[in-house]
């Protein structure tokens, strides 16, 4: 896919590695001028912004914790008025408070705390940012794109409290696209197992069942989650409201 983006302005949070890292990279190498959040005190942001200035790209660090309403909130601000205006947001930041995946029936597991940070990430920050964004993008008449999971749907994913998360995020990924419309898109993805840093602890034959039962028979990178992502912020102009999965046919193997 061949985009040219030159003059926009995006912000993607949770950018720091991953899926939102190589999101921030495509869209700056497309040509856009990036915002990369990430938490204020992970070295691997500022490392990141670096490397990809040196290189020529146009990218700015936003360092900011979503799961924090007024940080989160002033991190979009702050953003927005470095940028002079902003036409992608890609709500990316979450967590899964959990190093290996916790079995459903271990009730006990899911604390109080364990469900209050997955949620303030996983679906509070994509709301708080996307609020903060919203006159923004509606001058620009921009595009969201939501950080889903295939959790969100049939998929059991890293805990019961996780894959809750997701399922709220896909719903409210519709009602952004219905409240923010004409002038604003907003959709999501729905990865299946990629290899990042988040999964590299998972055990390996969950690891390796998640490769066999997927129709194309690997995993999926970071990269392959990015290319859907910047198709849905700037290559297409008439989706919205929906979650796009991309497992490589995980979820129907």
């Amino acid at each position: 896919m061949t985009l040219r983006l030159s003059g926009k302005n995006a912000l993607v949070t949770g950018a720091a590695s991953g899926i939102g890292l190589a999101t921030a990279e495509m869209l700056a190498r497309a040509g856009a001028t990036v915002a990369i959040n990430h938490l204020a005190d992970d070295p691997r942001g500022a490392r990141q912004v670096d490397r990809l200035g040196r290189e020529g790209l146009r990218v700015i660090g936003a360092p900011g914790d979503v799961s924090a309403g007024e940080d989160a909130e002033r991190m979009v601000r702050a953003a927005i008025h470095a940028l002079g205006g902003l036409d992608i947001l890609v709500n990316n930041a979450g967590i899964s408070g959990t190093k290996e995946p916790i079995p459903l029936a271990e009730l006990d597991r899911l604390s109080e705390g364990f469900w209050t940070a997955i949620l303030s990430t996983n679906l509070l920050g994509p709301f708080r940012c996307t609020r903060a964004a919203a006159a923004a993008l509606r001058t620009s008449h921009g595009a969201v794109v939501n950080t889903a999971s295939v959790a969100g749907l049939s998929e059991v994913g890293s805990s019961m409290a996780y894959g809750a998360s997701k399922a709220g995020l896909i719903s409210l990924t519709r009602n952004l696209a219905r409240a923010l419309a004409p002038e604003v898109r907003v959709n999501a993805v729905a990865p299946g197992y990629v290899q990042t840093e988040w999964t590299s602890t998972w055990p390996e034959e969950r690891k390796h069942a998640a490769i066999e039962r997927a129709l194309l028979k690997r995993a999926c990178t970071p990269q392959d989650i990015a290319e859907v992502i910047v198709f849905l912020a700037a290559g297409t102009s008439m989706i919205t409201g929906q979650t796009v999965v991309v497992d490589g046919g995980l979820s129907i193997g």
